[in-house]
């Protein structure tokens, strides 16, 4: 593998998260955009995925709920149950944090001579098979 390819992706990564202004905390806009990805999930599913503690979930979701973004409600196939799911303007939260993030690459691709411009552009379907495969080990 190439080191020195892993380190500049981790790299730009970290950039964009960093540069990209944000009213919650990385935990939370991340799970945030665990349910957009997955649908409702129990409290337990959504602390698993976010390497928390249940308690320190459930307290989180009691904030976000507070704030409008996410919503508890009943699991269909249980009724004991409860699910958390992505309220409305929990939905337009993650889309405005990915327009946010998607613009400021678009700014530093800007940046970039066309040659470079292009090797990335090339590059393009290797990028979409990482994310797509590792979207769908994560779900």
């Amino acid at each position: 593998m190439n080191l020195e390819l892993g380190d500049a992706l981790y790299g730009l990564a970290t950039l964009i998260v960093r540069s990209t202004p944000r009213e919650l905390s990385l935990t939370a806009s991340s799970t945030l955009a665990f349910l957009e990805r997955s649908g409702p999930q129990r409290i337990t599913a959504l602390a698993e995925s976010a390497g928390i503690t249940q308690p320190s979930m459930t307290a989180l979701v009691t904030r976000l709920e507070e704030t409008g973004l996410v919503e508890r409600q009943a699991d269909p196939m249980d009724g004991r149950v409860v699910l958390v799911g992505l309220a409305d303007d929990g939905a337009a939260y993650v889309a405005g944090r990915r327009r946010q993030g998607r613009d400021l690459v678009l700014e530093l691709l800007g940046r970039l001579p066309e040659d470079e411009l292009a090797a990335l552009v090339a590059a393009l379907p290797a990028i979409r098979r990482i994310s797509a495969t590792t979207q769908e080990a994560l779900a």
